[in-house]
């Protein structure tokens, strides 16, 4: 087994023990999950084929969805696409008349990423990519590079918003050439949608729009074909936290919202987008609830239902909703020797709980919590890191001692607290 960088070591580790999913070493903790994941990669291959996709991944709070849409991130930056990703929050929308939406489409922009450029901001050398094939072939056939900068954004005119799109980089190439650094970021502030003013945006660079909270899916449609011109396979956008939208006390906003996501849908299914994906995550009351939920939207009701013929533990992964299955005691046992080899920096010499130590402890959650550590693997990840950092700190600690004296307690705010006691001393594991 290869040692594993300290840097990717603790990256991990203390993003498991905040209980936040890690940007980077996910390969090092993933297990079971194989449908759901072989679902995503042929949605990824359809991108690839210039084909669409929708999916919504549905969860409880610390099942997994946010590391689930991070690998599969990982997965189409392998494989050649751009990705785009972003939480909702109140700031932050699919549809909104106060900046909300153009504040969304900020956040995706920036989170641009591409294999070389794994976390963010790769607009720049995405647009420079295109730049540079123009002016090859432009060298080629003895004319301007800005003629067959226009040519090959003919077809993106057509769209919405296409021929400012194709002004702004165009301008970004006359910047390019003419080492003018002041047009180029300006070009690429448009592109990022930080421009909050037509006038502002005429001033810099001669275009009448902008893009604001009415054009925001359309510039992604916009952005899925140039990555395309660019030299990628597609564009995969993940949209995390949908349980905001969930949240909006106003029935006119997240009605206007789910209309949104109802466009998205229709547009995917339907295949009129070209290399355009769409993971988004949320829990079942986002999903299911009736009153607030999508399903108490009815068209998208009638198109997210469950197929009626998989009961009795049969499954259909084809259809726009995965939910996350619950892992298997064996996946939960694969994962937490895992996290031990990862705590260990991969040397099994440095392991600081034996084999059988891992069943004891699984038995004591199966005891205190009950099923409920197999389908949110937060809590029970979180307390397993810090019973091996309990370990590592106090070397003459047994591990016997530690699982068999934990305590299960509520405190006043209703959570659960996983309390061990170590050499008279009380360490609090947080659930």
């Amino acid at each position: 087994m290869s040692t594993i960088r300290p840097k990717d070591r603790d990256a991990v580790i203390q993003s498991l023990r905040a209980g936040v999913v890690p940007r980077a070493g996910q390969h090092l903790i993933q297990v079971g999950r194989a449908g759901e994941l072989d679902a995503l990669l042929k949605d990824i291959d359809r991108l690839a084929d210039g084909g669409s996709a929708f999916r919504i991944v549905v969860g409880e709070y610390g099942a997994g969805k946010t590391f689930f849409l991070n690998l599969v991130r990982g997965i189409a930056m392998e494989r050649k696409l751009v990705t785009m990703h972003a939480d909702l929050n109140p700031d932050r929308r699919l549809h909104a008349s106060g900046g909300q939406a153009r504040s969304l489409y900020a956040e995706l922009a920036k989170n641009m990423s591409t294999r070389t450029k794994p976390d963010g901001g790769a607009l720049q050398g995405i647009v420079e990519k295109f730049i540079s094939q123009a002016k090859s072939e432009a060298k080629t056939r003895g004319v301007e590079s800005e003629v067959v900068i226009r040519e090959f954004l003919a077809d993106l005119t057509e769209m919405v918003n296409g021929y400012d799109f194709a002004d702004v980089i165009a301008k970004y190439c006359q910047g390019f050439e003419q080492g003018n650094e002041q047009l180029k970021a300006d070009a690429i502030r448009w592109l990022r949608g930080e421009f909050t003013t037509k006038t502002d945006a005429r001033a810099a660079l001669g275009v009448r729009t902008i893009i604001d909270d009415a054009s925001v899916y359309d510039q992604l449609k916009l952005l899925s074909r140039f990555v395309r011109l660019a030299g990628f396979s597609g564009l995969m956008i993940c949209l995390d936290e949908l349980v905001n939208l969930y949240k909006l006390a106003n029935t006119q906003a997240r009605n206007a919202n789910y209309e949104q996501i109802l466009r998205i849908l229709n547009d995917s299914l339907q295949g009129s987008t070209e290399g355009l994906g769409f993971v988004l995550g949320g829990t079942p009351e986002f999903l299911m609830d009736t009153r607030r939920g999508l399903y108490s939207y009815p068209a998208l009701q009638s198109r997210l239902a469950e197929n009626t013929f998989a009961k009795s533990g049969l499954i259909d992964l084809s259809g726009p909703v995965i939910r996350l299955s619950s892992l298997t005691p064996e996946d939960f046992y694969v994962l937490l020797q895992k996290l031990r080899n990862v705590y260990a920096y991969g040397d099994p010499g440095k392991y600081l709980m034996p084999d059988e130590a891992i069943p004891a402890f699984m038995a004591h959650c199966n005891q205190r919590l009950g099923e409920a550590y197999f389908r949110t693997p937060r809590t029970t990840i979180t307390a397993f890191i810090n019973l091996l950092a309990v370990l590592e700190q106090n070397p003459g600690a047994d591990w016997r001692a530690l699982v068999g004296a934990v305590q299960v307690a509520q405190d006043e705010g209703g959570k659960q607290d996983l309390s061990v006691e170590a050499d008279d001393e009380l360490t609090t594991f947080k659930l």
